[in-house]
């Protein structure tokens, strides 16, 4: 019942998903759905840590960080093609994901976040401050990841050839979105398979789970490599749909939007975090316009602290129970009616 939900809901989803670039709507438009498909993306990868593992963990974007940098350089310092950098990327990802699960594994809640939150960080500054020279273009010092300006003219997927220069930007496009739809379905039947179930025991009772035999070393370290695995591959296609990359994906705004994307979505749900990415974009896309925009993050923090506090569950979530509730008391209520009928006739007869 529930696998035919959720594949009723994704293909529906996906059909919408496929036919928006052909209703006519601006690049802009195009190009901003790509970039919440890639987000959507993120989130969902996180949701496992997160929502449904539940370590507390605010090491996703680093993560992303990695693999769009690593997709940058070897397409810029090595010249090859993104297509061939990408599982190399998503390779590394999976590196550093199970590198930054074995440092969390001593550690629980608001310790696993400060030193997730720490790597993040320590990332950004080693990125910004990088000004050793490891080659010239003409008299211009050029460094490993060329700090504040980003790296750039590392090529990109070939969209612009294929397509020519009108219809690229659909390549991209449909490149990210094939991605969520398989990070989207990979996630669905992680969670409802018994590796999910692993997960949920952990993240509910973790010394129970221990007493039945669930290993958190193993289950910790996979959830984090699976997750970096598509967290990574999220990094590429981001590098190569904007021809750049720089440490903005690493700042606090950015953690924050995403953050809010999964909790106001739903946390630990499976619709949840996609949800959650369509919501946060519009809402982020409109706080953009006029003078509101000075007040975006402040805006967003306190939306995410009232999610917290009173809607802890969501937008899925808080609609799975309420729906739930309406089940439930029109099953009762069918069930008494139908006890009254069969009782309203035995006393005719």
């Amino acid at each position: 019942m529930m696998a035919r939900r959720d594949l009723i809901i994704g293909l529906v989803i996906l059909a919408v998903a496929i036919a928006l670039p052909f209703t006519g709507m601006s690049r802009y438009f195009v190009s901003q759905i790509t970039l919440l498909f890639i987000w959507a993306t993120v989130v969902t990868q996180w949701n496992l840590v997160l929502g449904v593992a539940g370590i507390f963990s605010l090491a996703q974007m680093a993560i992303f960080a990695f693999g769009g940098y690593s997709t940058a350089m070897i397409g810029l310092y090595l010249e090859w093609n993104l297509w061939a950098a990408m599982p190399i990327s998503a390779a590394v990802s999976v590196i550093v994901g199970l590198l930054i699960g074995l440092a969390c594994l001593r550690l629980t809640g608001a310790y696993v976040a400060l030193l997730t939150l720490s790597i993040s960080v320590a990332l950004f500054v080693l990125i910004v401050t990088d000004t050793d020279c490891i080659r010239y273009e003409g008299a211009v010092c050029r460094s490993l990841t060329e700090g504040w300006r980003g790296l750039g003219r590392f090529g990109d997927f070939g969209f612009r050839d294929w397509l020519g220069g009108r219809d690229y930007l659909k390549g991209n496009y449909y490149l990210a979105l094939v991605l969520l739809a398989i990070a989207t379905a990979g996630s669905i039947l992680v969670v409802r398979s018994r590796v999910g179930l692993a997960f949920k025991a952990l993240r509910d009772n973790r010394l129970y789970a221990a007493s039945r035999g669930v290993s958190r070393f193993k289950y910790q370290l996979l959830v984090f490599a699976y997750s970096a695995f598509f967290t990574g591959l999220a990094g590429s296609v981001y590098a190569g749909n904007f021809t750049v990359i720089g440490p903005n994906i690493l700042q606090l705004p950015l953690l924050l939007l995403l953050l809010s994307m999964l909790v106001i979505g739903g946390s630990g749900t499976i619709w949840g975090p996609l949800a959650g990415s369509v919501l946060l974009m519009v809402i982020d896309e409109i706080l953009k316009e006029g003078i509101i925009q000075e007040y975006r993050t402040l805006i967003l923090g306190v939306l995410l602290a009232l999610f917290v506090m009173y809607l802890p569950g969501g937008v899925v979530g808080t609609l799975e129970v309420g729906l739930a509730r309406l089940l439930q008391r029109w099953r009762s209520w069918s069930g008494s009616s139908a006890g009254n009928l069969d009782g309203g006739g035995e006393g005719r007869a």
